[in-house]
């Protein structure tokens, strides 16, 4: 069980009773009982990190209440992990040369079955060839080359499409073995060309490990980035090194680590950085800033998120870093942040709006906000809102199969489990228990 300082109670009491509340009242604002809150303030039971938060919002405490409550240890829900220092995560390790740094821990190494390729429906696209590169053609090696990058990069926006809408570890083998064909095909190829299908290859890489988190798998993904950040160092990309902290920041937000979280985060917002880097980087630290609770921090680390995002994303025809199903990504992070910040009802108006957005058909994107939407609103006390949101969503869950959706998911339960007797609860409380039952 987590150590809490017999402080948290008294401090509560003392900021309640200075704000000018009764018990009652501030049970009604953060939707707790007010039998709860009493043992809490005794120290006869302790506060969880949500409670703290939603405490800290409505007693304008600026985050020193919700300090007082140890962040709860997610290194449970998020899956597997092989390490438990930040040192892990902030710093590359040393890679091997192209030939050795194949990583191969997640579903090995061999190509994908047939079965795995048509389960994707990639079984059209892969006829570029997965080994052998398409035969030149004299007198036209730019023609050939341009046509050929323009495929490979249709090729990653057809699998982030397909991502979407499948489970992860469905995608993950198909996906290595195109960056395998793909780093291949880039040694026997021009100078320039091969450069910029080692770039492709690393940001396949990269989308790999985005998907080996989505499994549960924390080494797959954090070995999946760094042979994404070693190709693209082959190709004379050093950027993407500094996005891989961003990377390495969400592993850490979804183990509660504000602090590990910010300071990866903080890595990658250097001037001389493309701006979209440095807009995802602050935005990251917004989040990491979100749950611990500093309000100003957040909001500030969001309002330079929208400056740079707002520049071009990049040269054009190179494929985007970050999220590209998100009209509005820094909005949609807003109301994110506001959440964990405990004002529920001021994220949840804007999750509403965001969510009502999000393209049709992106279903990993419509899950994810959508729990965080369906968890806003629970927080808030609009329970029988929350449980029709959640009944739409979960025949969705197990498509997309994503181990940091679960996370929210899981917190969503707990929320509406306090309400044992809704009738809106009832209705969904079986199905949103085998959504979280662990895959056969």
């Amino acid at each position: 069980m987590l150590e809490q300082p017999h402080g948290f109670g008294a401090e509560l009491r003392r900021l309640r009773i200075e704000a000018g509340l009764t018990l009652t009242q501030l049970a009604a604002t953060v939707h707790y009982s007010k039998g709860q809150l009493s043992k809490i303030e005794t120290g006869r039971k302790q506060a969880g990190v949500e409670l703290a938060r939603l405490c800290d919002a409505a007693l304008d405490a600026g985050g020193r209440l919700a300090a007082l409550v140890p962040t709860e240890p997610a290194r449970r829900r998020t899956g597997r992990r092989t390490d438990d220092s930040c040192e892990s995560l902030a710093a590359p390790p040393l890679w091997p040369t192209l030939e050795e740094s194949e990583p191969t821990a997640l579903h090995g190494s061999s190509p994908p079955s047939r079965r795995q390729v048509i389960a994707v429906g990639a079984a059209s696209v892969l006829a570029v060839g997965a080994s052998e590169p398409p035969p030149t053609t004299a007198g036209q090696p730019g023609l050939v080359d341009d046509t050929l990058l323009g495929t490979y990069r249709t090729l990653l926006s057809h699998y982030r499409r397909i991502g979407q809408m499948s489970p992860p570890d469905v995608l993950v083998p198909v996906l290595a073995e195109q960056t395998r064909a793909l780093t291949s095909l880039a040694t026997r190829t021009g100078s320039r060309t091969g450069r910029e299908l080692l770039a492709l290859a690393a940001r396949f890489a990269e989308y790999t490990g985005w998907l080996a988190q989505e499994t549960g798998d924390e080494g797959a993904a954090l070995r999946w980035t760094a042979h994404a950040v070693e190709l693209a160092a082959a190709s004379g990309d050093e950027d993407l090194a500094s996005y891989a902290l961003v990377r390495r920041a969400l592993i850490t937000y979804y183990r509660g680590e504000a602090a590990d979280t910010i300071a990866l985060a903080e890595g990658a917002r250097a001037g001389v950085l493309p701006p979209r880097i440095r807009g995802l980087a602050a935005q990251r630290a917004a989040q990491g800033h979100a749950i611990a609770g500093d309000h100003g921090a957040c909001m500030r680390g969001l309002d330079q998120a929208r400056v740079l995002l707002g520049k071009e994303p990049g040269p054009a025809g190179v494929p985007i870093l970050g999220p590209t199903h998100l009209s509005d990504p820094v909005s949609m992070i807003t109301g994110w942040c506001l959440v964990d910040l405990g004002r529920p009802q001021a994220g949840a108006q804007i999750l509403d709006q965001e969510c009502a957005r999000v393209p049709a058909g992106s279903w990993r994107t419509e899950v994810r906000y959508g729990v965080r939407r369906a968890l806003a609103h629970a927080l808030a006390g609009e329970i029988d809102h929350a449980c029709e949101l959640t009944g739409r969503l979960l025949p969705l869950t197990a498509n997309v199969a994503s181990a940091t959706v679960r996370t929210d998911l899981r917190r969503l339960a707990r929320t509406l489990a306090r309400h044992p007797r809704n009738q809106s609860y009832l209705a969904i409380a079986a199905p949103l228990t085998a959504a979280l039952a662990p895959a056969a």
